[in-house]
């Protein structure tokens, strides 16, 4: 099988992508999640003229002209409106918030009064007509869409529902991805490792990155180097519900590399295996009826540039969000050398100089080295074939954080 270019590994991953089913959940709990359907306002917002300002509601003609002797004939709190009439000459003491009473039209702010004493006050400055008063509506109406479909229910828009009287949300449920790890070698953290043995390290780093576009992730463990081991993991994430599942090594061309048959054993349809990327050359992609089976390189680097590149636009699409990668322009640090035929993700610090952004790879970018990863901010994007480049040269970077 040809190795496919990069950008069309992604087309053919992400095709057909959508989310598939909605829950109902707790306005609460709603933080971070998507939108299934658009939010309509259930309440009108304020719900009546309210008073904008603690002060005195009263008639604009009374106030016009200063100094302006009124009667205080009650007192209107938030959440206990004044039952009465504000009429000729007459105020009620008014807190934010409150309803305005009726026969008022203005409210004038407590600054601008003077207690006289025995129920009288003396409006020291003139106030016109609706100054300080919340109109029925001002925010929204009964009816009205005040957030799509698709939406990122941040604070403000959880805000905004909750005062529509929504206690809870319809949201796209969050894809489930089943993480299963392979290798005889592998030991999970904390483990006494043989002489021959090393740690598992690349489900931890798979399983943040779908948790952080929304997912949830599903770490099945180790499987052994045998079909049956790998098969009872497979079988447990349909079981479970998974909508992609993802494989941590065995998926490239050794004799314990076994992944391929087992899948396709299960009735996994093949779509793709082996791109043309430097690291993530083994990445393998199929379905197994309505679940996506990607197979990640077993070399920690490949496998989590592969997730960032694949794995990440796959579950956010799943889960009904928008997702880009952060590409930008730079200069390089160092000249590179020409590249063949597959597109090169170089490690490389960014840094911004003079106003201009400086990549500069690392020496060495051996696939199984996490601490060059981790000290890395971005990717240098090499093009296939590209020639070599001087430093100071213009570059493409894939900005990691």
């Amino acid at each position: 099988m040809a190795l496919l270019p990069v950008s069309e590994a992604l087309e053919r991953l992400l095709e057909g992508a959508a989310p598939s089913q909605s829950e109902s959940v707790a306005l609460i709990d709603a933080a971070g999640r998507v939108l299934a359907e658009p939010l309509m306002a259930l309440r009108t917002q304020p719900p009546f003229n309210a008073s904008a300002m603690d002060g005195y509601a009263a008639r604009a003609a009374d106030v016009a002209s200063v100094p302006a002797r009124l009667s205080v004939i009650g007192m209107a709190p938030a959440g206990r409106g004044f039952a009465g009439t504000v009429g000729e000459k007459q105020a009620v003491r008014i807190f934010t918030g409150a309803p305005l009473p009726a026969g008022a039209d203005t409210i004038v702010i407590q600054e601008n009064v003077r207690d006289l004493g025995g129920g009288s006050i003396e409006v020291t400055a003139s106030t016109v007509e609706g100054r300080n008063i919340r109109r029925l509506g001002l925010d929204f109406s009964k009816g009205d869409v005040l957030l799509e479909k698709g939406r990122l229910l941040d604070p403000v828009a959880l805000s905004l529902a909750a005062s529509a009287n929504h206690p809870q949300v319809s949201v796209v449920k969050r894809p489930l991805v089943a993480i299963i790890a392979t290798g005889d070698e592998l030991l999970p953290p904390g483990s006494d490792l043989g002489p021959d043995q090393i740690i598992s390290s690349n489900a931890y780093g798979v399983a943040a990155a779908a948790r952080s576009v929304g997912a949830r992730a599903l770490d099945l463990g180790i499987a052994a180097d045998r079909k049956e081991a790998i098969a009872a993991l497979v079988k447990r994430a349909i079981d479970a519900g998974a909508d992609v599942i993802v494989t941590l090594g065995g998926a490239s061309v050794g004799d314990h590399d076994l992944i391929h048959d087992v899948l396709t054993g299960e009735g996994m349809t093949l779509d793709f295996w082996k791109v043309a990327m430097r690291p993530g050359k083994p990445l393998m992609f199929g379905r197994l009826g309505d679940i996506r089976c990607i197979g990640l390189p077993g070399n920690p680097v490949a496998s989590l540039v592969c997730t960032q590149l694949f794995l990440k636009p796959l579950l956010a699409q799943l889960g009904g969000r928008a997702y880009r990668q952060d590409m930008r322009q730079a200069r390089l640090g160092a000249a590179m050398p020409a590249n063949d035929l597959r597109q090169d993700y170089v490690r490389a610090v960014v840094k911004e100089e003079a106003g201009t952004l400086k990549a500069t790879p690392f020496g060495i970018q051996d696939s199984s080295m996490l601490r060059v990863l981790a000290d890395a901010n971005g990717l240098i994007v090499r093009e296939p074939f590209a020639p070599p480049a001087a430093t100071g040269a213009a570059c493409s970077v894939l900005m990691l954080r």
